[in-house]
């Protein structure tokens, strides 16, 4: 197990990356997106009978999803552990950890998921969640499957490969739910104890609604909401949650849709001009979280006045 105390940093740069994985290719990266904490790629495995890798400590969390079958040989703690993995299967190498891999060759290309999470973004949702990031300390875990760890990584590939449709704060919730999620299941530190009593107050949730709907047409972020009353970007996503019962991203969708309807009902605005007042990225996203929530597309609201 490895302390993370100790280290701080960066996400691992582009050439670092494709200096150490020279033997993949890189499909997609999030690394122009401006995602916070985080950075997703999606590599192709070259076609080769055998690859031997050694690669040094980096300064952030690795994690590897693999999208196919193989087999596997790692070293951990100077001891080679041999062993077959599969899709739904996740690696965890800690930052400040150096790995060793050799996989086996395939004759067709085959494609993993690579997340890399900075040291101080698991230390903020630490706090947020009470606890001591002096204490934290992520485990090693090759092989491991978990359909769950699985489900948020693939949504957030999704919203890679669409291009960031759902928005910022949409990555960013993803995003906690997955740091939230690894410190539960992939960490030697005590289960996580929250107090539920402390909630945002009257004054802080008024700050906060007043921020948004005068904002909806933007690409709102956690750390611009929360700036608004002072608080941490994590430790305000789980206040807010508490006091409202949904997430920021989920509050914010439910308010563009119904500033949507309003707009729908007493202007001659297009759908795609009401689209982009309320924040939506362009019609067919409006009509998709329109249809979600009320059960009818915009267009059949239009047909009804």
């Amino acid at each position: 197990m490895l302390k993370t105390k100790s280290v701080t940093g960066s996400l691992p740069k582009s050439s670092e990356l494709s200096q150490w994985l020279n033997n993949k290719s890189l499909l997609l990266s999030s690394r122009l997106r401006g995602w916070n904490g985080i950075l997703i790629e999606q590599y192709e495995n070259s076609s080769t009978p055998q690859s031997e890798q050694e690669l040094p400590a980096m300064l952030s969390h690795w994690l590897i999803l693999p999208l196919h079958s193989g087999l596997l040989v790692h070293k951990c703690d100077e001891r080679l552990h041999e062993s077959i993995y599969q899709k739904g299967d996740s690696l965890l190498v800690p930052a400040g950890q150096s790995s060793y891999w050799r996989c086996q060759g395939s004759k067709s290309n085959q494609t993993e998921l690579h997340i890399h999470l900075q040291t101080e973004l698991i230390e903020q949702v630490a706090e947020a969640s009470e606890i001591d990031p002096l204490q934290l300390e992520l485990i090693n875990r090759i092989g491991k499957q978990d359909l769950h760890l699985q489900n948020i990584a693939m949504l957030l590939f999704s919203e890679l490969y669409s291009d960031g449709l759902m928005g910022q704060l949409y990555v960013e919730s993803l995003t906690q739910a997955l740091v939230i999620y690894l410190l539960r299941h992939y960490s030697g530190t005590p289960k996580i104890i929250t107090s539920v009593d402390r909630k945002l107050t009257h004054a802080q949730l008024q700050q906060v609604f007043d921020y948004i709907h005068a904002h909806l047409d933007q690409n709102l972020s956690l750390m611009q909401i929360a700036k608004v009353i002072n608080i941490s970007p994590t430790y305000f996503a789980s206040l807010f949650k508490r006091t409202t019962g949904i997430a920021p991203h989920q509050y914010i969708i439910q308010q563009r849709v119904e500033k949507a309807k309003s707009l729908l009902s007493k202007t001659d605005l297009s759908i795609k001009e009401i689209a982009l007042e309320v924040g939506f990225s362009n019609h067919s996203h409006l009509t998709q979280q329109f249809k979600c929530l009320t059960g009818i597309t915009p267009k059949q609201v239009r047909s009804l006045l």
